[in-house]
């Protein structure tokens, strides 16, 4: 399958393992013919976004234990659709990004200056 690459040119690096995420479940924001979301954005969950996309169809924050669903809570990394994010910037409540574990599909979406505008920083 070879190297998969960030939005920056360089090798994708692991969004979150705490909680997993990714459309595989591991840890990265790797995609493939199934995931139809396009979960490949690595986002830093704020209170604000959390809020936002439960009001929009899609509660993140609530646990689903049986689907393994843990819950995303604030300050955690989670892997977004990139749909989701452009809405969420829209909104203007785009939550921060970890670019070098944004997959670089999510370019053919979303604009590498506004990911860098919120690119998040420890």
């Amino acid at each position: 399958m070879g190297i998969r690459r960030n939005v920056l040119g360089t090798e994708l690096q692991m969004c979150s393992e705490e909680p997993l995420t990714g459309f595989y479940r591991d840890g990265c924001c790797n995609t493939g013919p199934d995931d139809l979301g396009l979960h490949i954005v690595c986002i830093v969950a704020t209170d604000e976004f959390l809020r936002f996309s439960r009001m929009a169809g899609n509660d993140l924050s609530t646990p689903v234990p049986e689907y393994g669903f843990p819950g995303v809570k604030p300050g955690e990394r989670w892997c977004l659709c990139a749909m989701r994010w452009q809405e969420a910037l829209e909104a203007g409540v785009a939550p921060p990004v970890v670019l070098d574990a944004c997959n670089e599909l999510c370019l053919e979406w979303l604009l590498l200056d506004d990911l860098k505008q919120y690119a998040y920083e420890a």
